[in-house]
């Protein structure tokens, strides 16, 4: 069973530029991602990182992974992720039965994290899997100037919320053939939970880039 980890990461970004490439502890944003896969490789087998941008190409050769050059029509605001996992799969030389994603965009993830994933995935055969954090929020809309409670009743203490969960975007695992066919996630797909603090992290904005730095000063190496 072959495996390939894909770092999709473009060098256009409005909100935060050049994000992929600023230095976080010290490293290149996309390292952290780069050097999570390769302190991984009993489970992948080739690491893969899809970029339109020289310089991400540049740091990415030089940590000693794979570049697969994406064209401009899949490297735009619009552009979906599964197109571009897609793309690399279409144009390797090998095939691979499973996709890792990382999301350079969510660089921080618990060391023992893929290997007790992929041991879920691979064991109960699912198609595929997404790490999930629980939300702790009471959460409402907004209906004509006024606040209507979605997951909860007024007055209802935190802890008596229904359990629910949102996507953190820290992981997926996905059979490659899933990929192939234009989906991510599958019927039978695992919803793996994790409310590590690095869970949190996702980066968008340069007060995202200070909560990362915040999250891995307080909590290193784990």
């Amino acid at each position: 069973m072959k495996t390939v980890g894909i770092i999709p990461a473009r060098g256009n970004s409005k909100r935060l530029p050049k994000k992929n490439v600023l230095l976080l502890k010290g490293k290149p944003l996309i390292a952290h991602s780069i050097e999570y896969a390769k302190q991984n490789n009993d489970l992948v087998n080739d690491i893969y990182v899809t970029t339109d941008d020289d310089e991400i190409k540049r740091i990415a050769i030089g940590l000693g992974v794979k570049v697969i050059d994406r064209p401009k029509e899949i490297s735009g605001d619009l552009a979906t992720t599964v197109s571009v996992l897609k793309h690399v799969l279409e144009n390797v030389e090998k095939s691979f039965d499973n996709v890792i994603l990382l999301q350079p965009t969510n660089p921080l993830r618990p060391k023992a994290l893929l290997k007790e994933a992929f041991k879920k995935y691979t064991e109960l055969n699912y198609d595929s899997l997404m790490t999930v954090s629980l939300n702790k929020n009471k959460l409402g809309k907004i209906v004509n100037g006024n606040f209507e409670p979605y997951n909860y009743v007024m007055g209802q203490r935190s802890q008596d919320l229904e359990p629910l969960y949102f996507e953190n975007g820290i992981l997926y695992i996905t059979k490659a053939e899933l990929i192939l066919k234009g989906r991510i996630l599958g019927e039978n797909n695992c919803p793996f939970i994790t409310n590590h603090p690095y869970s949190k992290v996702d980066i968008d904005t340069e007060n995202d880039f200070k909560y990362a730095e915040f999250i891995l000063k307080n909590h290193p190496n784990e």
